[in-house]
């Protein structure tokens, strides 16, 4: 896992350009919680360009013509003051932070622990471990937050393949990103 080092670059995929990030406009039941979500590969932003583009064109929030998603680069700066929680590893701690941001009333305590970071960051759990996730807060592997069921559900999510996420959740983040530019990414597939 990556941790954040001053001049870095990260990136975030998106259905438009996002030079100005605005936390009120971000999602609430994410991993790690509402904030402005990057990542440090590239190839991550591409994939989730298309992924959010997509799920725009499905809410009518762009042309079911369009034909592009962008990617949004971003360099760290003047970050020694950022309060940040690193998961080195998709471990139960780590399951357990993705589920208390998704699921209303679950881990609690772990949500409370997590208050006062301006980032957090580790694995993300992606559209593909999805459902995974999603059997885990069902209790289809045993009871959630179990040995049993945590060490399942890990298993299953083949941690070593995923990738980092870097979840920027107050504006004294936000401010630490100083915005570089965007690229285009092709929503056409090709053949």
């Amino acid at each position: 896992m990556k941790h954040l080092e001053e001049g870095m670059i990260l990136y975030h995929g998106s259905y438009c350009p996002v030079e100005n990030p605005d936390l009120s406009k971000c999602a609430q039941f994410k991993d790690f919680g509402g904030g402005f979500y990057l990542t440090s590969s590239k190839e991550q932003a591409k994939s989730f360009s298309k992924i959010s583009s997509s799920r725009a064109k499905e809410s009518g929030v762009i042309s079911a013509n369009e034909r592009f998603g962008f990617i949004s680069f971003y360099r760290l700066k003047n970050i020694s003051e950022l309060k940040t929680f690193y998961f080195d590893f998709a471990d139960s701690d780590w399951l357990h932070c993705v589920v208390a941001h998704r699921k209303t009333n679950a881990f609690p305590e772990l949500k409370e622990k997590m208050q006062p970071f301006d980032v957090i960051s580790g694995k993300i759990a992606n559209d593909d471990t999805n459902t995974t996730i999603v059997a885990y807060m069902s209790n289809l592997y045993g009871q959630m937050g179990s040995a049993k069921a945590d060490d399942f559900c890990i298993s299953l999510l083949l941690p070593e393949r995923l990738k980092d996420q870097f979840c920027f959740r107050t504006k004294f983040a936000v401010d630490k990103l100083e915005f570089l530019k965007t690229e285009k990414v092709s929503l056409e597939s090709h053949r």
